[in-house]
């Protein structure tokens, strides 16, 4: 799946996830093939009765983060790895600034399981801007996956861009401790 023209993020600095670039949302939709519109926090909803919903990750499997701070409007990844039972790789659009701007892509990063359960309910994610895993833990719905609710059959399919050609699996295990 080629990607389309880059969806322009609004200039927005009240809010940290939000500027110059592509938003976390249409890129997630290419990258997972799920075809869910609206605001980041709000696909956990829409996703009910329509797409396979659950806390295990998978490879496309989307990844959709409850509002929390200064992120208001939530945010949605995209599983490009599984490394273990509670480090997973994934790809996603505006979450650090690269070279000072927003709206970056990043493919291959590291994200941890850091809930009390290990049931993926919170995870912290590495950030660019700090060269190291971040310290919030982020509040999850869950994961949505390209499957039929009712079917069961598979119906949404992930690009071949979703894991660039060599993660650094070593180094996501190696974040993971930070």
């Amino acid at each position: 799946m080629a990607l389309a023209t880059p969806v322009a993020a609004q200039d927005d600095d009240s809010d940290g996830r939000i500027g110059n670039g592509l938003e976390c949302v249409p890129f997630a939709r290419q990258m997972s093939g799920i075809q869910i519109f609206g605001d980041a926090w709000t696909w956990w909803n829409q996703a009910a009765n329509r797409y396979e919903e659950g806390s295990q990750p998978r490879v496309g499997a989307v990844l959709v983060f409850r509002p929390h701070g200064p992120m208001r409007l939530g945010h949605v990844a995209v599983v490009s790895r599984i490394v273990s039972n509670r480090i997973l790789m994934i790809t996603h659009a505006n979450w650090s600034r690269i070279g000072g701007v927003r709206g970056q892509i990043e493919r291959d990063v590291t994200l941890v399981d850091v809930s009390a359960g290990n049931d993926w309910s919170q995870v912290r994610v590495w950030w660019r801007d700090h060269h190291g895993l971040g310290t919030t833990a982020y509040p999850v719905y869950g994961f949505i996956y390209g499957r039929s609710a009712t079917s069961g059959v598979q119906i949404a399919h992930p690009s071949k861009e979703l894991s660039g050609p060599s993660p650094d699996i070593v180094g996501a295990v190696i974040d993971s401790l930070g």
